[in-house]
């Protein structure tokens, strides 16, 4: 049985950050919402699979996010951690409506 996604709206598009990470919580889930230097943003999951850094506060370079604790570079687009290194943590659509950001979660 497939998810449904719903929508979640965090606040408006020119109030995030540019390449700087902000804390989202939803429910139970705790989010990193990246805006990058073209203006594009995306959502993932907060927490290093390493050892549980906070996403949301590492450097942002490129679609690339640096874990704050050990470095490990995340793709900011799919979660996906990169080599040497090894992992993925979750990735969330995102839409921006009307200037509005909506974050899409599973049920």
């Amino acid at each position: 049985m497939e998810k449904t996604l719903r929508p979640i709206l965090i606040g408006k598009a020119e109030d995030l950050p540019q390449k700087l990470g902000k804390t989202v919580t939803i429910g139970r889930k705790e989010i990193a919402v990246f805006k990058l230097e073209n203006g594009k943003i995306y959502a993932i999951e907060n927490r290093c699979p390493h050892k549980g850094g906070v996403l949301a506060e590492g450097i942002v370079s490129g679609e690339f996010v640096y874990c704050p604790l050990h470095d490990w570079k995340i793709s900011v687009m799919d979660g996906r951690v990169q080599a040497p290194d090894v992992g993925c943590v979750q990735s969330y659509p995102v839409e921006v409506r009307d200037g509005q950001v909506f974050i899409f979660i599973g049920e």
